[in-house]
Order: C-alpha cells, then structure tokens, then sequence
C-alpha cells in the first residue's frame, strides 16, 4: 500500500503502511485481488456481494450499504426475494430472541437477532461468527427486480444495537479498521442486466482500483460517514450558499442511496443553476422532480447540453479544501429505451429534507476509501468511471477555505441512543412540572389536592427508537 502523506497517497517504497497488510502479502489473511470484482449490481438497484452463511452454507447476494449498520437477511419467503436463509437448515445459528426493527428513508424490516458463520467467495480467508438479523417482515425492502437478499450495513455501530458486521471481521480476522469500495456502472443503464460489478475490499487499498492520488476529508462524527461540504459549483459557477446550507442537518457517503440527495434550498438552487447553464431552453419541470423521463433519439447523446457538478470537501489540512465533480453522464442516467429509436434519461438528483447524501450517482465516479482508523473518507479516480471511453469524473487540489466558515457543521447532533433518551427523558419531565404549575396557579388553594402516598404518575411518553437515511 501507499502510505498517507499529508491529504494524499504518494508512491511509497514496498512495506506495509500504519498496519496495513499488502496486497502481495501470501501468508495473510487478506488477498486484495482476490476481492476485485467481487460486487454486481448498478446504481438503480444496489451493488450486491456474494456471501455463504450458516452451516452447510447457505448463498445469498448481500446489498452494500455504506449508510446504514445492520447486517440482516430475508429470514422468511418473500415474492420479491429469490432466495432466503433458513436458520433451522444452520447447525451454528444460535437466537438471540432479541426483536429488531430498523427504518430506511424508503422502505423498513422487523427481524430477530441472532449470530452464524458466514464465509465470502471473493473475500476475507476464514469464516467468522457474526450478528445476522433474519427479516420476518418488511414494507417496502425488497422491491421488484432486485436481485439481493439481504443487507450489509458498513456504517457505525452508533446506528445498531450489536456489534456491527466490519467490527466483528476487524477483531476476529486481525484486518486493519479501513475497507474501499468501487462501483462500476458509470454511463450504463441504472436498471441493467445487475452485472456492471465493481469491488469491496476489506481491511486495505487495492491500487490496481485508482488511478493518480487520494485525497482525504476528515469524518466528523461517527456513525453515518458524515463529512463536511463547503461549496457547490454547477458549471464552475458557485452557488454563493451558506455553507451550513450544504450539511443541514448532515452530510453522508451512502453507497445505498441511489442518487445524490441534496437539502431543499440547495436542490432549489442546483436545479436553477443547471436550467440555467444547460443548452435546453424549455424543459418539463416533472424531469427535475424525477416524475418524467427525458427522451432522444438513440444516436444522440445528451450529455453535452448538461454542466458538470462539483462539491467541495473539507481536506485533513482545514485551511485547504479538495473538489470531486462529477460530468453529467453521472447524474443524467439512461433509464429505459422506447421502440427503435428512443432512449430515456432520469434526472440523478433528488431534494432531502435530511441530509445531503453522497450516493451512488456520485461514488460511482470514484474509488472510496472509508479509512476508520483515522476517521477519514478518501476519494480518487476510479479506471471504471468512463463513458464511451472519456472520464465521467474529476478530482483536484489543493484549494483555500479562506472564503467559508471555519466549520459548516452544527456542533450539536443529537444522533446516539443515550442522546436520544435523554432528550426525551428530560422533555417530559419538563412537560410534566409545566403541567403541575399550570394546575397549581390555576387551582385555588382550598380546592388543591393533597397528595398521599397512593397517589401514582405514569410517564408513558415513547422514546425515538430508529434511525432514519
């Protein structure tokens, strides 16, 4: 691997790097070439990877999901599934009995804890004991055509109950804390055959997976991949936002997010802006709201009407900031073809009113490394990021912070469980005393009550219990 030199990986002489184990390395557990290509899917239904779980094993292809933390499985048939895992078919599955339900900003699950083997094909040597929920139900998870079967949550265990499936691998297979990811379906259909591919290499760097240098930004908080946006440009024009505006109320690397997601008033400010630049002059605004499609003729290319996108990330070094954009073959996404003649695009960007979410039209111009060891998100070219043979996808650096606030994120972010609980905690203990003193004032003395010891208050009040993309 190459060793981290200020915000990015220059060529270094052979050896391992701050613990991290070489590709070349035969008498490890971890083979980073074994693991290229070990992913298919595309952007419109998810990368999946092929995982062996229980004992026999059973094979499942599982959804990978920077943005989320549960690692769970169809535990039941489901029309939409092709496949599901069978824990009484597993001599090593043991229950937990523990119920669990989990919510995605589309779609949720209530499944059972437990633990079992898995292997991986084209992964990590070994096989390891790992949490597994088996779903029992679920609305709106698996959706028609989908060719997973479950899901692989890489996120923090801030968002889970359990230990998280990458914690267990770091500490069972000794693999440094850091995985990379690349997705190749860049120019290609979003809903195509599901065997664009792409890779996810666990505990490293693959170098055979980038071209030119990584460029890091620090992770703010720990659990999303939450990083710090300071500025959009549409067209090289920037949007002249409050960079606060960028993070409201985060900002996320979501590989199971399909588009790239922006807070209202940014999306509003994108949209104009791309109107604006682009070499349509009329244009339905149901394309921009992702209710109609766009269509031309099958021998045209309408990429060239459209400006490229960048958004500007915080580097390691705080007073200097790195851009990745991305070209409109990225986020104007050939959809469906119609007769002979015509083929049809979607619009790759979508308003939030949550987060601004690095998805999938975005990380497939890259290869990303999510460096957990030192809480940082790297970004570099991806070989697989072309389109008729041009890059789709641009990186470049340094730049000065000296126009943005020194920091755009909102100190405060009440996302941990005990956070959580305790908000809510003393929110209803303040409800109840306003309550007692609005009685009291209002109460005249000789009809106040006086309380004895039979006298019970129940505090019913639910607690926030899920997490949300």
């Amino acid at each position: 691997l190459r060793p981290a030199s200020a915000s990015r990986q220059q060529e270094d002489a052979p050896g391992a790097a701050d613990g991290l184990a070489l590709a070349s390395d035969p008498g490890g557990s971890l083979n980073f070439l074994a693991m290229v290509e070990n992913l298919q899917g595309d952007s419109g239904r998810g990368y999946y990877l092929e995982m062996l779980i229980g004992t026999p094993p059973q094979a499942l292809n599982i959804l990978v999901d920077t943005g989320s933390s549960n690692f769970a499985v169809a535990g039941v048939p489901d029309p939409d599934v092709t496949s599901y895992f069978n824990p009484e078919l597993s001599s090593t599955y043991r229950s937990q009995g523990i119920e669990v339900t989990v919510k995605y900003s589309q779609g949720s699950w209530t499944g059972v804890l437990g633990t079992d083997v898995i292997t991986m094909p084209k992964g990590l040597y070994g096989s390891y004991t790992i949490n597994i929920a088996t779903i029992l139900e679920s609305e709106n998870f698996f959706l028609p055509g989908v060719k997973w079967h479950g899901i692989l949550g890489l996120a923090y265990d801030a968002l889970a109950s359990v230990e998280t499936f990458f914690d267990s691998l770091v500490r069972q297979a000794e693999i440094p804390n850091i995985f990379s990811l690349q997705m190749c379906g860049a120019g290609l259909p979003v809903s195509g055959s599901g065997t664009n591919g792409g890779s996810l290499v666990l505990g490293g760097i693959e170098p055979s997976l980038y071209t030119g240098d990584i460029w890091y930004t620090p992770i703010k908080e720990e659990w999303y991949y939450q990083v710090e946006i300071l500025k959009l440009e549409v067209g090289g024009q920037n949007l002249e936002l409050d960079c606060r505006e960028y993070n409201a109320d985060k900002a996320i690397v979501d590989s199971g997010t399909t588009l790239l997601r922006l807070p209202e008033k940014v999306f509003s400010a994108v949209v104009q802006a791309i109107a604006r630049t682009s070499l349509i002059q009329e244009f339905s605004s149901g394309f921009w709201t992702g209710s109609q499609l766009a269509c031309w003729d099958r021998t045209e290319k309408p990429w060239s009407l459209f400006p490229k996108i960048s958004i500007y990330l915080r580097d390691e070094n705080s007073s200097r900031s790195f851009r990745i954009s991305v070209l409109p073959q990225l986020y104007i996404q050939p959809i469906l073809v119609i007769g002979d003649n015509l083929q049809c695009y979607r619009f790759g960007i979508s308003s939030s009113t949550n987060a601004l979410v690095i998805g999938a039209t975005v990380m497939e111009g890259f290869y990303v490394i999510f460096d957990r060891a030192q809480r940082r998100v790297g970004f570099a070219l991806s070989p697989c990021a072309e389109a008729d043979g041009a890059p789709v996808s641009e990186i470049e650096g340094p730049f000065p912070t000296a126009d943005v606030a020194t920091n755009c994120v909102a100190s405060v972010s009440f996302h941990e469980p005990v956070l959580w609980i305790a908000s809510y905690a003393l929110m209803s203990l303040c409800g109840i005393i306003l309550l007692v003193l609005i009685v009291l004032l209002l109460i005249p003395p000789r009809c106040q009550h006086r309380y004895t010891d039979n006298d019970v208050v129940n505090d019913e009040s639910s607690l926030v219990r899920h997490r949300w993309k």
